[in-house]
Parts: structure tokens; C-alpha cells; sequence
């Protein structure tokens, strides 16, 4: 009865032992499958069309007298207008910049060795949705020569800028192709370390960026989005 009861005391300390081991073994096994984890990135690009572009027109016209200048310039902006008017431009898409006379008798560094005295820059800007329309009328602006309007050119200061505006109606899709492709690079790794695809750990959008394709077509975007995303792998 004595050994017994000596029997049973280190049976049950036994019992806790196992126990505590089983838990530990299944603890130590839970942390490895959490740890198993693969992390995949996931790319969305396309190509659209600009959907806004803002033509800023320069000249410059040179003279003696500020007045003869500034009525000069009035009349350059009538017949500007009227070339815009014409190819079905609105007011509502053109705006006038005051303009700019620079007076080189003003320079202190100047050596009064000019012959004009005056020299007045007029900025005329069109912001347009019709792309196409305003694309057309820069490959004629050539005609307003025959006007005799010298339009200023390669002023990198006033370029042609070409925006894609409409980046919320495809952002869903794109984060789906671009989830997708994530997706399927993770269930690629998955079955060649001959695991199962687990749930998603983390995932992480980018910022999506808009540049133009290349240098010659700027009126040509390139839309771009990276997710990350972590998945779990078991067994």
C-alpha cells in the first residue's frame, strides 16, 4: 500500500511532464508553421492616353514706345484667338496672361548699345480635354507666321504638358491584375517547395505612378502599381 502510494505521486508528475512537452512540441510547431511565410510583389502597367493638355503660346514683339507695344500686342492676342476660335477652341479654354515688357534702359549693367528698348512677352494658354484637337492645331501653328506672329520656341519653361486625369476609374482593376500576378508568383514558389498556399499575412499597396512612355509621345502615359504581398505556407 506504502509503494503505492509512492507509485502514483510520480505518475502524476510524470503525466505533467508529458504533458507540458506536448504542449511545448505543439507551441514550437505552431511558431514554425507562422514563421513559414512568402513574400511576392505583384505589377499592374498600361498604356493610356493623356486626357488634359495645357498649351502655353509665346511671343515676343520689340519696340521703342510702351503704348505701340501694348496695342500691338492686342492685336496679336485678336488674331491668336480668332486661329483658336476657328478650330473650335473655347473661351472657357483659353486664358491670357498679363503681359511682360522688360525696359533694358532699366538694366544697371546694360551699356545702351540695343535697338529696341522695350522687349514685351505674351503668354496665351490653352487647357483643353480635346487632346487630339489641340495636338492638330500645335503641328499648324506654323500658320500664324503668315500672320506675322513669331511664336517663341524650345522655351523649356513653357513646354506642352500632357495629364492623365482619369487614374480612379481603372486604379480597381489594376490592383486586382496586380494582386492576381502576386497571387500566382506566390502559388508558383508554393508548390515548388511543395507547400500549400496559405491566407494573405500582409499585403501593402504602392503609389501608383504616371510617366509619359517616352520622350517623343508625351501624350502617351504609362500607369504602374506594385503590391506586396505575404503569405503564409503550410504543410
Amino acid at each position: 500500500m506504502k509503494e503505492l502510494k509512492k507509485i502514483i505521486p510520480a505518475l502524476l508528475i510524470a503525466l505533467g511532464l508529458l504533458a507540458i512537452g506536448l504542449g511545448i512540441r505543439a507551441g514550437f510547431r505552431s511558431m514554425s508553421s507562422a514563421q513559414r511565410t512568402v513574400s511576392v510583389r505583384g505589377l499592374s502597367e498600361r498604356e493610356v492616353k493623356a486626357d488634359k493638355v495645357t498649351w502655353p503660346i509665346v511671343y515676343q514683339i520689340q519696340g521703342n514706345d510702351l503704348p505701340e507695344l501694348y496695342d500691338r500686342a492686342s492685336a496679336t492676342n485678336d488674331m491668336i484667338l480668332a486661329f483658336l476660335h476657328k478650330a473650335g477652341i473655347t473661351d472657357s479654354e483659353i486664358s491670357i496672361n498679363a503681359p511682360e515688357a522688360y525696359d533694358r534702359a532699366a538694366n544697371n549693367y546694360s551699356n545702351n548699345d540695343y535697338r529696341f528698348r522695350f522687349n514685351m512677352t505674351e503668354i496665351i494658354v490653352v487647357t483643353s480635354s480635346q487632346v487630339d484637337k489641340v495636338d492638330e492645331l500645335i503641328r499648324r501653328q506654323g500658320e500664324l507666321l503668315k500672320e506675322g506672329i513669331a511664336l517663341s520656341a524650345d522655351d523649356y519653361s513653357h513646354q506642352v504638358n500632357y495629364e492623365f486625369t482619369g487614374l480612379n476609374d481603372i486604379k480597381p482593376e489594376m490592383i486586382a491584375e496586380a494582386t492576381q500576378n502576386a497571387r500566382e508568383a506566390a502559388q508558383k514558389f508554393a508548390d515548388d517547395s511543395e507547400s500549400k498556399l496559405g491566407k494573405i499575412q500582409t499585403a501593402s499597396q504602392g503609389q501608383f505612378s504616371i510617366e509619359n512612355r517616352d520622350q517623343y509621345t508625351p501624350s502617351i502615359k504609362n500607369v504602374r502599381v506594385v503590391t506586396t504581398l505575404t503569405y503564409f505556407l503550410e504543410d
